[in-house]
């Protein structure tokens, strides 16, 4: 009888002992697979990548890393969006995702690819709108299909309602929302300028500072003497004088789409455009481009000057500056220094 027990136990404790290590066995091989698993997931995140070429990707704002590993497989960027996810999370990248178009370079490993999406630099996509640009060239550069932008073409918008300067935008933007960007911040810079404007100044309205900064703008190509030349023009506004400025004849000819061919010829000069100075009284209907920060500052805030005149120091190019005068005798000097360099010009050219 207790031979027999003893029997029952001997087999109920071998049969434990082999339920054990089958479990053993089990768990041993469990760890070999996911240990194999980790380590190949591992080395195919630090692997050369597919691309064989430069490629770009564009991570749309609020992507998940989940939504990015799966593009990026489906466009062959990567060869499995699990590990590509899975490397992610275990390195707490998963909300370090930046918005914006990548250059993937040829090779890229799902780690390089991690790292560029989260810690690298995207492609910067913006416009830069010179001071002095007219709205018809504005319109153009929005409407340009190489700026990768959507929406329908923008219209072009009012003379002098841009504000110059640079403006960054994400791939594919609106291009509408970008020029009312640009107009909203001529709105507020022309607020505040016009709030801090000095207290004589003779214009009636942010509209004509804007139309007096633009003939400023066009008028010289140095940055220093835009409040000099403020200061002349409001001394002729005050004095009833005619502005007398080629920038507006120029304007009244080509509305600012392309550029006058040649000097300005004497009809040109006397034909009756509403935007010649020389023929009307007074400012021009609008501007004539849009005038930058410096230009506007310098109409808001005019040098204190008794100068009248003004003519440039050399023949087409405007960036050397222009000789000023208080008196018209004055002035016909300067002029006349102005048409010897014109005629030394002439000679040489002629050699």
């Amino acid at each position: 009888m207790t031979d027999r027990k003893d029997k029952k136990r001997r087999r109920r404790r071998s049969g434990l002992v082999d339920v054990f290590n089958g479990l053993l066995t089990l768990l041993v091989l469990g760890l070999l697979i996911a240990g194999g698993l980790f380590f190949y997931g591992v080395s195919q995140f630090y692997a050369t990548g597919p691309v064989e070429e430069e490629a770009t990707f564009l991570v749309e704002r609020g992507s998940s890393l989940g939504l990015v590993a799966s593009r990026l497989e489906s466009q062959g960027l990567i060869s499995n969006r699990l590990i590509f996810q899975s490397g992610g999370l275990a390195m707490r990248k998963q909300s370090a995702l930046k918005p914006g178009e990548f250059r993937i370079p040829a090779g890229a490993s799902m780690a390089d690819i991690l790292a560029l999406f989260t810690e690298g630099k995207a492609v910067e996509y913006f416009i830069t709108v010179p001071e002095g640009a007219t709205s018809w060239q504005v319109a153009q550069r929005l409407n340009d299909p190489t700026q990768n932008l959507t929406g329908d073409p923008v219209a072009v918008p009012p003379e002098g309602s841009i504000l110059p300067g640079r403006y960054d935008y994400f791939p594919r933007d609106d291009r509408q929302a970008v020029l009312d960007e640009m107009q909203a911040k001529m709105s507020d810079a022309l607020d505040k300028l016009w709030a801090e404007r000095d207290p004589d100044l003779p214009l009636e309205s942010k509209e004509e500072l804007v139309i007096l900064a633009s003939i400023v703008e066009k008028e010289t190509g140095v940055a220093s003497e835009r409040p000099e030349v403020a200061g002349l023009f409001v001394n002729r506004i005050r004095a009833g004088m005619r502005l007398q400025t080629d920038p507006t004849i120029i304007y009244g000819i080509t509305k600012g789409e392309r550029q006058l061919e040649g000097g300005i010829t004497a009809s040109q000069k006397a034909a009756e455009t509403p935007y010649n100075t020389y023929v009307i009284d007074g400012l021009p209907p609008t501007p004539i481009a849009n005038p930058g920060i410096e230009a506007l500052r310098a109409v808001a805030n005019p040098t204190d000057t008794e100068n009248l005149y003004m003519m440039a120091v050399t023949p087409g190019n405007p960036s050397d500056g222009h000789y000023f005068a208080t008196t018209l005798a004055e002035h016909q000097q300067n002029e006349a220094k102005y048409r010897q360099q014109e005629r030394a010009a002439a000679e040489q050219a002629g050699q």
